[in-house]
């Protein structure tokens, strides 16, 4: 029997999917002011980083946060977003963003 060290990857998958297809459609025209405040707050390049970043703590590789960015290129169920040149290059920004190599803080004694 193997341990489980992280239950929820899956979830932890499915919520990475989410946070990217919301942070690529933007927002709606017709949105409200607390859709427009909530957006303009969290809905930014470094805000969706974190928060793959801790679904990546949480079991979830690199490799399937780029498995989902190239799914979200190719796959049909996402042609709204595909046609969107906007939307494309959120999507770029966010790919180099997540690719990046992380900097490694160090202790100065």
């Amino acid at each position: 029997m193997r341990p489980n060290n992280f239950a929820m990857k899956e979830w932890h998958l499915e919520h990475v999917e989410r946070v990217i297809v919301r942070f690529i459609k933007g927002i709606s025209p017709d949105a409200s002011s607390f859709e427009k405040r909530n957006y303009k707050k969290y809905s930014t390049v470094s805000s969706c980083a974190k928060q793959i970043e801790y679904d990546i703590k949480h079991g979830v590789t690199t490799d399937e946060v780029l498995n989902v960015v190239r799914r979200i290129r190719h796959e049909k169920q996402f042609r709204d977003l595909q046609q969107s040149p906007e939307s494309v290059q959120r999507l770029d920004e966010l790919e180099r963003q997540i690719s990046a190599p992380k900097k490694v803080a160090t202790t100065w004694y």
